[in-house]
């Protein structure tokens, strides 16, 4: 909770101390046409990878596999998008990030790697038994076999 409360303190701070130097070296009027330019260089790379992403989760979809990869992404490059809109060049950098295919996906590996679900499901049987199954074992904690008896219908077939 600090951490974010700093960063929504300092980073405000930060950006203005930089705009503030790079418009004393290069002048007011380029510092400000640098920041529009980053921001429509942003929102173009945001439109050219949002629909690349989009393009490969609906792939998958298709394919049968759930896209979270994509979905990871898919948050990053809305993070980077809003970063690059936000005047500053500390932003920019960090969107810019959010935003390139090699450090989006660098990016989104590592949180997905850190939200892996641990799959863990009880079960509840009708003779009150209620035992610990794990996806791909068809056996009780006693070693038995057990049968999940119920009804499906098929939804992809009309």
């Amino acid at each position: 909770m600090n951490y974010v409360f700093l960063i929504f303190v300092l980073t405000p701070i930060i950006e203005m101390w930089l705009l503030i130097e790079v418009g004393s070296v290069i002048g007011a009027l380029p510092t400000i046409a640098l920041v529009m330019l980053t921001a429509v260089i942003g929102i173009t790379l945001l439109r050219q990878q949002g629909f690349s992403t989009l393009f490969r989760a609906r792939q998958k979809m298709a394919e049968g596999q759930i896209p979270a990869r994509e979905m990871a992404e898919g948050i990053l490059l809305a993070i980077g998008g809003a970063l690059l809109l936000t005047p500053g060049f500390v932003t920019d950098a960090i969107g810019f990030a959010c935003l390139l295919p090699g450090s989006r996906q660098l990016l989104a590996a590592s949180v997905l790697k850190r939200m892996q679900p641990n799959i863990h499901v009880n079960t509840h049987f009708q003779n009150g038994y209620r035992g610990d199954y794990q996806p791909g074992d068809n056996t009780d904690n006693k070693g038995e076999h057990t049968t999940i008896e119920g009804e499906f219908k098929r939804e992809d077939r009309k």
